[in-house]
């Protein structure tokens, strides 16, 4: 058996898995070497169909289902309904980095504890701690185990180093830990650059090594990046990579082109802020909400930015495409905002640390990407779980941390639709003006209930918010329906004038406004599958797949019909 086929075991499962143990099953199942009635799929067919999303993976797909009517009648149902399952279960996500220079680091098991209770599904690793690895088995949490700075030299110059450290770390854990991808360094570029000559050659040998175990469709490999790598990233359509390092990044994309990998990029719009001199406003720099006069907007492409969070990840996708690349999903592997620093660093506080991640998590959930690549989102992790005191650096670089060591939150912070961390103080509302226009009122209404698209079912009579009856009070709750669900990808709080934001939540009795955290989505408009258990890299083209994955389903469960 070679590294694109492997033989698919017990596959009449999969309709019965619940979603918990969807990830660690399939893990499974593509590492048994057990044959059903004699017939080898290529998995890779569903990798590039399913993960892609483009239109040679429906190629595939086609591919694909033509095989499976070679096989058995009930076989070949079961497989295409599962397959149309799986096209159900990809959502953008946010996770958490978790360093582990802290003095008093709780154990691995109390760090998984903490990881369960605020529901995060994805987290990365910074290295391969063996404590931190067993104790994330069998819990389904997407793991990105991290080969050091250190390691990448050795690794690079020899393929056997390389096997040693997958066979280590790698197949010594999966399938009970859920290990879906490997960053190879970080940031070896602007750090370590006497290393980047053996960077690609170390993932091409530790991909290798994936392929010799058949784990090469379950853990990706790709190297984190700081926005260091492009000097200019404003404005985000004449961005390019450092000239300089042209020949490595261009074997880098190359590989991950061909082993379907994302471009991990390390993005700090705190630093992007504090060395701007000013270029730029905080709003900008904490997803909030910039005046008409403050619009920042590529002047190629006529683009608006609402945050530099996007414009740093539209900036590296349009490096990527002036090197002739496209078609590559940028993960943030590291990203958030320190809530104390020195006297000379005034904007590492708790309250832009609290509004900046929170925003974030708002943001990434939204399921939309930059304004150059709307239909990839923009999967992200939180730089991190605690702060690390043993760091060098400034005070700000010891204070990145969401939570103290005990578990208690350093601020609230809302992961998902459930969470149990709450109390966003800094959601901000949208909500009709006092003394406003009746008429424009009226017709700011009327377009956020029509064209605008806000669901405005809660203000019908009988409904939770029909009552006041009355056209401010409508509007008001309209406006923010809209404003929730398409300020991060540019709609705004304005309405001819009629409208402003506040931070005060307007909810009232049992009429709960969109991004309240007293409402049932826990302070954020989310989509149901956001911290569902897709991978780091097949769910960053979530969008793309959204408008193909009904026709897929459709698709599978027509031919499961029709096979019978």
């Amino acid at each position: 058996m070679n590294g694109n086929d492997v033989y698919v075991y017990c596959l009449v499962l999969l309709p019965f898995l619940t979603p918990s143990l969807f990830s660690s099953a399939t893990t499974y199942l593509l590492n048994t070497n057990i044959t059903i009635t004699g017939f080898l799929i290529k998995i890779s067919l569903i990798d590039k169909a399913l993960m892609g999303c483009n239109i040679i993976g429906l190629k595939l797909l086609s591919e694909l289902i033509l095989d499976v009517m070679k096989l058995k009648r009930w076989f070949a149902s079961v497989l295409l309904l599962a397959i149309a399952m799986l096209t159900t279960t990809l959502g953008a996500f946010v996770g958490v980095n978790i360093g582990t220079d802290v003095s008093d680091l709780p154990s691995a098991s109390n760090i998984v504890s903490i990881l369960k209770a605020s529901q995060i599904t994805h987290v990365r690793l910074y290295d391969a701690n063996a404590h931190l690895l067993q104790a994330l088995s069998n819990t389904s949490i997407e793991v990105i185990v991290g080969v050091t700075n250190e390691e990448v030299l050795r690794i690079g110059e020899s393929p056997s180093a390389a096997a040693a450290w997958i066979n280590k770390n790698v197949i010594a854990y999966v399938p009970s830990t859920n290990i879906t991808a490997i960053a190879v360094g970080s940031e070896v570029l602007s750090t370590i650059p006497n290393v980047a000559p053996v960077l690609v050659p170390a993932m091409n040998s530790l991909h290798k090594a994936l392929v010799a175990a058949n784990l090469n469709f379950r853990v990706k490999v790709s190297t984190p990046q700081s926005m260091d790598i492009i000097p200019k990233p404003f404005p985000p359509s004449t961005a390019t990579f450092n000239s300089s390092w042209n020949s490595t990044i261009y074997q880098l994309l190359q590989f991950l082109k061909n082993t379907n990998s994302s471009f991990m990029l390390n993005a700090y719009p705190y630093y992007g802020y504090t060395k701007g001199d000013g270029i730029f406003p905080i709003e900008y720099a904490l997803f909030q909400p910039l005046p008409s006069v403050k619009q920042i907007v590529d002047p190629n492409t006529l683009f608006h930015y609402n945050s530099m969070f996007d414009a740093m990840v539209d900036a590296t996708y349009y490096s990527i495409e002036a090197l002739n690349f496209n078609n590559i999903p940028v993960v943030v592997t590291e990203t958030g905002w320190p809530w104390f620093g020195g006297a000379n660093e005034q904007d590492a506080t708790v309250e832009n640390a609290e509004t900046y991640n929170n925003n974030m998590i708002q943001r990434v959930l939204n399921d939309s990407g930059p304004p150059s690549q709307p239909d990839i989102a923009t999967n992200t992790y939180i730089y991190e779980l605690f702060n690390e005191d043993k760091r060098n650096g400034p005070i700000s670089e010891k204070n990145w941390g969401i939570f103290y060591t005990n578990g208690s939150t350093v601020y609230p912070l809302h992961f998902g639709a459930s969470d149990q961390i709450t109390g966003n103080s800094s959601a901000v509302f949208c909500v009709a003006k006092d003394g406003s226009d009746t008429d424009k009122l009226q017709d700011g209404l009327s377009w956020a209930c029509g064209q605008g698209g806000a669901n405005c079912a809660a203000i019908q009579p009988g409904q939770p918010c029909y009552l006041p009856n009355n056209l401010k009070s409508h509007a008001s709750y309209a406006y923010n329906d809209y404003y929730q669900k398409k300020r991060s990808s540019g709609g705004t709080c304005d309405f001819d004038g009629t409208a402003t934001t506040t931070t005060k939540d307007p909810s009232y009795s049992s009429c709960m406004f969109t991004g309240s955290s007293n409402s049932s989505t826990g302070g954020l408009s989310l989509p149901p599958t956001a911290l569902g258990p897709s991978g780091p890299f097949g769910a960053s083209m979530n969008m793309q797949v959204s408008s193909l994955q009904y026709l897929i389903s459709a698709i599978g469960v027509f031919l499961a019909l029709v096979v019978l």
